[in-house]
């Protein structure tokens, strides 16, 4: 294992996060990324979810726009049909490679319906293995409800994301932390803004509680928006919410923020990010780690067909394009 010296976690985290490139996350699980396939027509096996991520990985230019790459552990360890392996594959196409180490959620015990993030046990071995197989960045995803949210839900996730970005940065990894407020419901922009803040101020005062060096770190948060079932309100509302917690929560040190779609329409979620990426006082680069926004349109596109992967790639060449726009306030 090769441990960075925090001046070296510090670059890879801009690299990440700057230049109005943004991070592609194409790890989902075995199970979601079967259902996908499925729904599109694709029989599931790992040489078929194999072939999706290499159409991605592979689509030429992409680099251009994507700064980054979250692989789950099966693709993680999987070769190209050229033989080379993930990991080094992207390195060579510009690409730093990540891998998502949590093992899923569970039920709080007792708190009606929060969750818990799982996948310490064992963590520090898993990213030392990692690392030496070419990890740059590693992914931890909490997810809080805003109906089921409490201080000591948000702390214990809050506690288990500053664990793992401790033992990221001790082997030498990045960590992005993900602290999601799902937008599912028919919440309010208010209920959306209050959840937001209450899992950012637990997940930063565990971060500084742990040591974890925050200019080596990457934080994936949600756009505060009402709920996909409730009423829409205008981009640039969303983007002052998101920045008025942001601006109060998130310490000027944090190398990047990269924004998750969070099920939002392509379009929509790159004009949050375009109407954010317009505020000139925040201290922080803002860009996407978007999967659904960025791949949704490619594997349908794509349907498991050798001769539609050409046009699928550039599917994905135009979404990633246009996220990177917002990112530039481009777009």
């Amino acid at each position: 294992m090769t441990t960075l010296p925090a001046t070296a976690l510090a670059d890879v985290a801009q690299q990440l996060t700057s230049g109005g490139r943004g991070i592609l996350a194409a790890d989902e699980s075995i199970k979601t990324m079967s259902s996908r396939l499925e729904q599109e027509g694709v029989p599931a096996s790992a040489t078929s979810r194999r072939d999706y991520r290499e159409l991605l990985l592979t689509a030429d230019g992409l680099s251009e726009w994507i700064s980054g790459i979250i692989l789950c552990d099966e693709t993680f360890g999987q070769d190209l049909a050229d033989g080379r392996s993930f990991p080094i594959a992207a390195r060579e196409r510009g690409i730093l490679p990540g891998i998502k180490v949590d093992t899923g959620t569970t039920a709080l015990p007792g708190y009606g319906g929060a969750l818990i993030t799982e996948g310490l046990d064992g963590l520090g071995g898993r990213l030392a293995a990692y690392a030496d197989r070419g990890a740059a960045f590693a992914k931890w995803r909490a997810v809080f409800d805003v109906h089921t949210i409490t201080p000591y839900a948000a702390d214990a996730n809050g506690h288990a994301l500053a664990r793992y970005a401790a033992l990221c940065q001790q082997h030498g990894i990045v960590p992005i932390v993900e602290p999601e407020v799902l937008c599912t419901g028919d919440h309010d922009l208010a209920a959306a803004e209050k959840a937001t803040r209450l899992a950012l101020s637990a997940v930063f005062t565990e971060l500084v509680d742990a040591g974890v060096d925050l200019t080596g770190i990457v934080l994936k948060p949600n756009f505060v928006t009402p709920g996909l079932d409730a009423a829409a309100v205008p981009p640039a509302e969303v983007a002052a919410a998101t920045f008025a917690v942001l601006r109060d929560l998130v310490p000027a040190e944090v190398a990047g923020i990269a924004f998750l779609s969070g099920g939002h329409p392509t379009a929509r979620a790159c004009a949050f990010l375009n109407d954010l990426a317009t505020i000139d006082e925040r201290p922080w680069p803002v860009t996407f780690s978007f999967g659904r926004a960025l791949v949704s349109a490619a594997l349908h596109t794509w349907g498991g067909s050798d001769s539609e992967v050409a046009v699928a790639q550039q599917v994905l060449l135009e979404n990633c394009r246009n996220a990177a726009d917002a990112a530039e306030h481009t777009a």
